[in-house]
């Protein structure tokens, strides 16, 4: 596919990702603007869903190493919910690789005004109460579905599926928010290798405007991941509903 690079087009490309990548990693939501500035390049939807993910993969290391060396992520919590999410990626990823692109906005809009509302009704769905025990998926086998299901989610769209792995998280492991945000990235390092896999075979990813995506996101993950330490719960979980109503308005306007 032909496209052209200038100047103007490479300062959005980091500044877009730049603020995907510090939003991803304490909300979610930032495909809403990595996706359309890559599509302003001549992109078809499907090429610049592929080409995305480059920026999610490479900005999901550098927040997962952030939150493991702030003591956020303990390795022992990611295996158990790979085989899930691995799984659900894989049918996400073929399923949107191979359907046409007009099922992607319908689906995005439904999700999240299904989050948005989901946040304003009940609230603790995203948020426990402080003290609350996280549980295990043997104990909460719920989790395992909202994980295959965030899976095919993240594998068909990606954009907002940090909001469905939140919910997965905080909503039936019961995970505080820092927590389930630092879990919710490491998992998208390899629900994202096995979805960006996909797309390179479809030959549906252009590897230097991703770099370039990722050149930004990976320094707004970093950056991120402090401020997303530092800020108490309640503040987060308004952050969390501002994105999922942002998100929601742009997949009604895109």
């Amino acid at each position: 596919m032909e496209y052209e690079l200038n100047l103007l087009f490479i300062i959005m490309l980091i500044g877009s990702g730049f603020v995907a990548g510090f939003i991803n990693t304490i909300a979610g939501g930032g495909s809403m603007l990595t996706l359309p500035a890559l599509m302003m390049l001549g992109m078809p939807a499907d090429v610049a869903n592929g080409t995305n993910r480059i920026g999610i993969f490479l900005q999901s290391i550098a927040g997962a190493r952030r939150f493991q060396q702030l003591g956020k992520l303990e390795p022992s919590t990611i295996v158990p919910t790979l085989i899930p999410a691995l799984t659900g990626s894989l049918l996400g990823s073929l399923l949107a690789s191979f359907l046409p692109v007009v099922w992607l906005k319908p689906i995005l809009l439904i999700t999240m005004l299904s989050m948005a509302i989901v946040m304003l009704v009940k609230p603790s769905v995203v948020a426990p109460p402080v003290g609350t025990r996280a549980y295990t998926i043997q104990e909460r086998p719920m989790a395992w579905f909202m994980l295959f299901l965030s899976g095919v989610y993240g594998g068909f769209i990606q954009a907002g599926v940090g909001f469905i792995l939140i919910a997965a998280l905080a909503g039936t492991l019961r995970y505080d928010l820092v927590r389930a945000n630092a879990l919710k990235v490491a998992i998208t390092i390899f629900t994202t290798t096995v979805a960006l896999g996909v797309y390179i075979l479809r030959n549906q990813v252009l590897i230097v405007p991703g770099l370039l995506l990722a050149l930004g996101a990976v320094v707004g993950a970093v950056l991120s991941v402090k401020f997303a330490i530092s800020m108490p719960q309640a503040v987060l979980k308004w952050i969390l509903f501002v994105m999922v109503s942002l998100a929601c308005l742009g997949a009604y306007f895109s």
